[in-house]
């Protein structure tokens, strides 16, 4: 089956050629031909699982697309060339195709399908290389946005702030966790933005930054429904035990259903959160017997009792 396929390819290779050859009674080439006969070879090397020889298929057949001024045409074979590079596990290739096709969406006036290609290639290279994917998800965000798309603009943003906390990058994650709640109020979605205000005040204790988590809070007061709401009584709560370092009350609430359940690289923010100076390690030695007369403790704590938050 494979050997008849790579024999078919070879045929539509031939005719291509054919196709561009000019004579005494052919002055120009058919490049309209012989891009659709490279297509054909294309099919008929994937099919057989040679991927190097469809992707350079598919790029002879972006050659005469352009030649023949059918830049989507064009444009879709060149994605289509990142594709097999992918089948073949070399990713930076693929992506690099797929970019190159995008930019090519963008100037033939298709935006939409350049988005939906960055957000493919975002989920292509998130495995191996995590810095790309977040670069890919911001720019198919950028191009939903700027055609007022924001639904759309504002689930990829929620992809690249993920992958920003799970890089350790919590600086940049609280800019685009910003950027996110600002969109689902313009659109009106206020249950996610009080999510988004529980995800912001994680982040910034993880920074160690007090102040902003209580401006999160503070602010979100004037989103309708969340003063009194389970998200804000759940953040005024662990905003109180952190600031009293009450290690159990910080626990109580990074354990509780509402934040246990958030997306899982959020959910480990939670259950990783630390109470500033040990908490009720504190409590603990406070309450433990004395030891000798010269008034030393007993026994040295151990430095992870108390647990994660």
């Amino acid at each position: 089956m494979a050997a008849q396929k790579i024999n078919e390819a070879h045929e539509h290779i031939a005719k291509a050629e054919k196709c561009l050859k000019t004579g005494l009674t052919k002055w120009k080439p058919d490049f309209d031909s012989a891009a659709s006969e490279y297509a054909k070879a294309a099919v008929c090397f994937k099919n057989a699982k040679q991927y190097d020889q469809a992707k350079d298929a598919y790029l002879k057949e972006a050659e005469y697309q352009t030649e023949n001024k059918t830049y989507p045409f064009c444009t879709a074979a060149i994605e289509q060339a990142g594709m097999m590079m992918k089948e073949q596990k070399k990713m930076p290739e693929a992506i690099q195709y797929i970019e190159k096709a995008c930019m090519m969406y963008m100037e033939n006036g298709t935006p939409d399908t350049a988005a939906m290609a960055l957000d493919r290639a975002g989920k292509l290279i998130e495995p191996i290389n995590l810095e790309k994917a977040v670069d890919l998800y911001q720019k198919a965000a950028g191009v939903f946005e700027n055609e007022d798309r924001l639904r759309q603009a504002v689930e990829l943003l929620g992809k690249a702030s993920r992958l920003l906390v799970r890089l350790r990058r919590l600086d940049e994650a609280s800019v685009a966790l910003q950027k996110e709640k600002n969109m689902y109020k313009e659109i009106e979605n206020f249950p996610m933005c009080f999510k988004k205000t529980t995800a912001q005040v994680l982040i910034h204790l993880h920074r160690g930054d007090y102040v902003a988590a209580d401006k999160c809070v503070r602010e979100s007061y004037s989103l309708p429904g969340y003063s009194g709401s389970e998200d804000c009584i759940a953040m005024e709560t662990l905003l109180q035990g952190y600031d009293e370092q009450d290690e159990d009350q910080v626990h109580r609430v990074c354990s509780s259903p509402l934040l246990k359940y958030m997306d899982n690289d959020y959910a480990k923010l939670a259950i990783s959160l630390r109470v500033p100076g040990g908490g009720g390690k504190k409590k603990k030695a406070a309450a433990a017997p004395q030891g000798g007369a010269d008034g030393a403790p007993a026994d040295e704590e151990d430095d992870y009792e108390g647990g994660l938050c």
